[in-house]
């Protein structure tokens, strides 16, 4: 393990240009359930529930349900050591942004400035007729929140089942999927298409891949350069403690 670690720092410092990549697996250390696995989203909720036709047809139910720890678990939760590494990095200039497909704001929290946010933000509403944009603390989601400026209907602002990922966060997540030397996958399986498409598009143009994930995921054995088998706040707080020694 020792060793995957030193290359990773080695990779690190060499590197001109990093971009790194999350999924659900760099949260689960901050509180945040993964959406498959034994504690799971999928095994306590219907994925119907996330669907965009249900929500709007069945607006009161989906918001009971995201509101039946969903909510707190994404809003409430703190930024972990992996987070904080990536932050720090990217005030160090060495990393240029962290596209996440998560949805719980850690990046931001955490300090990072430059986050593609490929499915959204669970900490925003926005207005499903006039786009207006919300904190969702600014609201008692014990009832389904209305626009405060046309009485319409409000919704999460992350992405539903049956929605398009947002334009600009997914443009300039390509675009820099394609410039980076190094693209750092963190806590992600793979299987969420299209944002699952972006490493294998830093490969393609000539990226090197970390993949820090307890277990392997679609990458480890196709893309990834470097694997290294852990939880993502163990993993980053070694590659840091080597990195600054």
């Amino acid at each position: 393990m020792q060793s995957q670690i030193e290359a990773a720092v080695q990779a690190i410092k060499k590197s001109k240009s990093i971009v790194a990549f999350t999924g659900a697996g760099i949260s689960v250390e901050s509180g945040i359930p993964p959406f498959r696995g034994e504690n799971g989203i999928w095994n306590k909720y219907e994925e119907k529930l996330f669907e965009i036709n249900y929500f709007l047809n069945h607006t009161q139910e989906a918001w009971d349900m995201l509101c039946d720890g969903f909510y707190e678990a994404n809003v409430q939760a703190k930024p972990n050591d992996a987070h904080l590494v990536l932050a720090r990095l990217e005030k160090e200039r060495k990393l240029k942004a962290v596209i996440t497909q998560n949805i719980d704001d850690l990046h931001t929290k955490a300090g990072s400035k430059t986050v593609y946010e490929l499915h959204g933000n669970a900490s925003r509403l926005h207005c499903v007729k006039d786009g207006s944009k919300y904190s969702v603390f600014d609201f008692d989601l014990k009832s389904a929140p209305l626009c405060k400026k046309c009485g319409s209907m409000l919704k999460p602002d992350f992405v539903f089942f049956g929605e398009q990922l947002p334009e600009d966060d997914f443009g300039s997540a390509i675009q820099a999927s394609k410039t980076c030397q190094l693209m750092l996958v963190i806590g992600s399986t793979g299987l969420v298409y299209p944002a699952s498409s972006l490493p294998i598009l830093a490969k393609e143009h000539n990226a090197d891949i970390i993949e820090i994930n307890p277990n392997p995921s679609s990458y480890t054995n196709s893309i990834t350069d470097i694997f290294i088998p852990m939880k993502a706040a163990q993993a980053l707080r070694q590659i840091s403690a080597l990195y600054y020694q």
